[in-house]
C-alpha cells in the first residue's frame, strides 16, 4: 500500500520531512544519538548536522544532551523538540485521510516495474537534476 509522505518547506527555505522527525524519534526512543542514527541508517555525524540544522530552523533546542558520567551521558528531545514530532505526525494524519482515494487511483495504474526501488531511485534523482 502507498505511503504518503510529507515535506513541509517553509518560506525562510528550511524545511522539515520524514527523515528529521524519525530521527528526533529514535532519540526519544533510544537516548542516544549514535544509536539514533544507526536506527536510521545514517551516521553519526550526518544526524548532528540535522539536529543542528532542525535547532537553527525553530532557535530552539530540540534535544538535550548530558555527557558521560556515572549514567554514561545520553541524548532526549526537549519538551519543544516533542512539540515538532507531533506536529509533524498531526500534519500527516491530516493530509493522509483526504488523499487516501487519489493515492489508491495512482497504486492502482502502477506498472509492475514500479515495484523495483532501484526505478524509484532513478526517478527521484532525475526529478532533481532537471529542476
Amino acid at each position: 500500500m502507498a505511503k504518503l509522505t510529507i515535506r513541509l518547506d517553509f518560506e525562510n527555505g528550511a524545511s522539515l520531512g520524514p527523515g528529521k522527525v524519525r530521527l528526533l524519534e529514535e532519540i526519544e526512543r533510544t537516548g542516544s544519538i549514535r544509536n539514533a542514527a544507526e536506527g536510521v541508517n545514517m551516521s553519526f555525524r550526518q544526524a548532528w548536522l540535522l539536529l543542528k540544522a532542525i535547532e537553527q530552523m525553530f532557535e530552539q533546542p530540540v534535544i538535550e544532551t548530558q555527557r558521560g558520567g556515572s549514567r554514561g551521558g545520553g541524548s532526549a528531545l526537549t519538551d519543544f523538540g516533542r512539540i515538532v514530532v507531533r506536529s509533524y505526525r498531526a500534519v500527516e494524519r491530516a493530509a493522509a485521510g483526504p488523499a487516501a482515494k487519489e493515492i489508491a487511483v495512482l497504486e492502482a495504474r502502477l506498472s509492475p516495474r514500479a515495484q523495483d526501488s532501484g526505478h524509484r531511485t532513478i526517478a527521484r534523482k532525475s526529478i532533481k537534476t532537471k529542476g
